[in-house]
């Protein structure tokens, strides 16, 4: 009966190394998934309005998915989804002599953003830096009415939806916990609309 329990017992350690193997040479990429979430500064500074002269860069959360390689300690690749969220903001101003015009701002900017990444990897952390290709979309809404002598003027509404091929940059550090990661970053999007940017705290998995 003992014999027969260690021969049980062998042939799990057995398997379970085995299996431990293989999924280490499946993933000899380094493949990891993960998802984060922050605070964006989400500005539109482009000149949409023609009736608001100020710029607006309203905060808003932010959040993004990923999933990345990196197939040795210094170099690796991430791909991401990065939506900055949908803040609004009003302001109202008087023009001299012709009344008051109020004006309110929206805007949705999202990204897929493709990165090489480079990393520094300490004794406690890696330090790491990105820079990549984005596909950004954003959606700007603006609406404006003018008063005059206490009399509702005309209202204007402006609506604009923009995709641009832009590039995208950010770096961090990040620690690890065994297949866990937890990062903290800064990126930034370069944009004709107002760069969006994000400080972010993301968890990883690597399989």
């Amino acid at each position: 009966m003992n014999r027969v329990t260690n021969i049980l017992m062998t042939l799990t350690v057995l398997g379970a190394c085995t299996v431990s193997a293989s999924a280490s040479a499946d993933n000899l990429l380094g493949f990891y998934v993960g998802a984060g979430a922050g605070e964006s500064t989400v500005r539109s500074d482009s000149g949409f309005d023609p009736y608001y002269p100020d710029s607006s860069h309203p905060h808003h959360l932010a959040w993004k998915v990923l999933a990345g390689v990196r197939p040795i300690p210094f170099v690796g690749a991430e791909a991401e989804y990065i939506d900055f969220g949908h803040p609004t903001s009003a302001d109202s101003t008087y023009i001299d002599g012709a009344g008051y015009y109020g004006s309110s701002a929206d805007s949705h900017p999202k990204a897929g953003i493709l990165s090489g990444v480079g990393y520094l990897p300490l004794p406690f952390l890696d330090v790491f830096a990105k820079v990549g290709v984005a596909r950004l979309e954003t959606y700007q809404e603006t609406c404006t009415s003018i008063v005059t002598n206490a009399i509702c003027g005309s209202s204007v509404l402006l609506r604009q939806n923009t995709r641009e091929t832009k590039i995208a940059y950010g770096a961090g550090v990040q620690t690890h916990f065994a297949g866990l990661a937890l990062r903290g970053e800064y990126q930034r999007i370069k944009s004709t609309l107002g760069d969006p940017d994000a400080f972010m705290v993301s968890v990883t998995w690597t399989f």
